[in-house]
Order: structure tokens, then C-alpha cells, then sequence
């Protein structure tokens, strides 16, 4: 009897004819679009054009639309009715929000990762540190920003907790883009190294409280440095005689 019944359960599932849906051409698209939003391609509130984008991607308009969809649910991209996309704009609220999070989460990341880090991944994170800082040297911001970013998971990796990785993961393209926005600021891109070596050191101490609360205040500044850059940003467009690249030519 129970053997009938599986059978007919296993017809049902036949009839439905279920697919497992594959890495598609629009994750593809997602990911070019989600760097050039994340290092400024694109600009905040930049509307969308799709036969241009389309043109320069190469592809036709349904793969973008559905990687656009995947944008929006990234907080990237905004989709409106009847209209043309925009890249989401960067609110001071919602800075403030999405920063106060990412220091809570990394905060208990660094804290994990002291004293569950192998001399394997000391070694490592060292090789990374390094590596960034010589970017940083030779003022090569892109790549710095991208050893910066590897560093931050890697910690969070190194804490060896499963949920609070992917809870991390799903709030990175976020905090990606408004970190590289605040490293335009010079000041906080050499402070952020100085931090950086503070918490290579905590960890390496394997000083849990310490290396959690260096981590979090480390997170809370970028977050007050992208608030002040678009704080400068405004008063700029409000008062163009106030803005200093005016009289730097930069």
C-alpha cells in the first residue's frame, strides 16, 4: 500500500515537469551591472537606459530586465511603473541604517574569528593585508578596494558561523558601493589602513572584545565618511562657489 502511494507521488512530481533553473545569461548581466554600479560606473539616481546598455552588453532586452529585477531586490536598483529604472540612490537614513547593521554583524564576526583563527588563515589575512596596503601606497584605489573587500568576508568566514556569513552576504553589494564611495575621501582612505592594521593586531592577539569593538567603530566611520561626502556633495551642488574642487581644479 505504501509502496502505491509513493509511486503515485513520484507521477505527480513527473507531470509537473520541474526544472532546476541554471546559472542564466541574466546573472551574468547582474554582475557586470552590480560592478558598475558598486565602483560608480553608474551613477546614484542615474536613470537606466536599457537600448544602451543592451548595445553595450550585447544581449537583448529580457535577460537585462530580469537582472535588473535581481538589482532592485539587491537594493541597487530601483524599478518604477511605467518608467525607466534608476540606480538607487545613496540616502544619508539609509546609510546610517544599513552601517549600524553591518558594524553589528561584523562586530560579532571579528569577536568569533579571534579565537577560532588557524595560523593558516593569520597567515593569510597577513598576505591580504599587505597586498592592500601596497595598493594603498601607490595609490591604486580599485584594487586596494577590492583586497579591502576580501578582507572584510575573510574575517567573517574565519568566525566559521554559517547564518551570520549569509546574512553578511546579503547586505555586501550595499555596503560595497558605499564604502568605495567614501574612500573618494582621501583622509578616510589612509585612516581606514590604520584601522585595518589596528585590527590585524587584536586579531593575531586573539583578543575577542577588543577586535570586535575596532571592527564596529572601524564599519561606524565609513559609514559617517560616506554621510559627510554626501553632505559635502549637496552643499556643492546648493552653493557651487563652496566647492573646493572649484578651486583645486580637481
Amino acid at each position: 500500500m505504501a509502496g502505491t502511494q509513493q509511486a503515485r507521488k513520484n507521477r505527480g512530481v513527473r507531470k509537473a515537469r520541474l526544472r532546476v533553473v541554471r546559472s542564466g545569461l541574466h546573472e551574468e548581466v547582474a554582475s557586470r551591472l552590480r560592478a558598475l554600479i558598486i565602483r560608480g560606473g553608474l551613477q546614484p539616481g542615474e536613470q537606466i537606459v536599457e537600448a544602451d546598455l543592451c548595445e553595450a552588453l550585447g544581449v537583448s532586452r529580457t535577460p537585462l530586465r530580469e537582472a535588473l529585477k535581481l538589482l532592485a531586490a539587491e537594493g541597487l536598483v530601483q524599478l518604477r511603473l511605467n518608467r525607466s529604472a534608476i540606480v538607487a540612490p545613496i540616502r544619508r537614513e539609509e546609510i546610517d541604517e544599513l552601517f549600524e547593521a553591518v558594524a553589528g554583524i561584523e562586530r560579532i564576526g571579528a569577536e568569533l574569528a579571534a579565537v577560532r583563527m588557524t595560523a593558516r588563515d593569520h597567515e593569510k589575512l597577513a598576505n591580504l593585508q599587505e597586498r592592500m596596503e601596497r595598493h594603498h601606497d601607490a595609490g591604486e584605489l580599485r584594487e586596494y578596494f577590492e583586497l579591502n573587500q576580501q578582507i572584510h568576508g575573510f574575517i567573517l568566514a574565519c568566525a566559521r558561523n554559517g547564518a551570520l556569513k549569509s546574512t553578511h552576504d546579503g547586505l555586501m553589494a550595499r555596503v560595497e558601493r558605499a564604502r568605495f564611495f567614501a574612500l573618494s575621501s582621501q583622509a578616510r582612505w589612509d585612516e581606514s589602513v590604520e584601522e585595518h592594521q589596528a585590527i590585524m593586531r587584536t586579531l593575531a592577539a586573539r583578543d575577542s572584545d577588543k577586535a570586535g569593538r575596532l571592527l564596529a567603530h572601524h564599519v561606524r566611520r565609513t559609514g559617517q565618511a560616506v554621510n559627510d561626502v554626501l553632505h559635502a556633495n549637496i552643499t556643492a551642488a546648493e552653493n557651487p562657489a563652496s566647492d573646493p574642487r572649484r578651486a583645486t581644479g580637481a
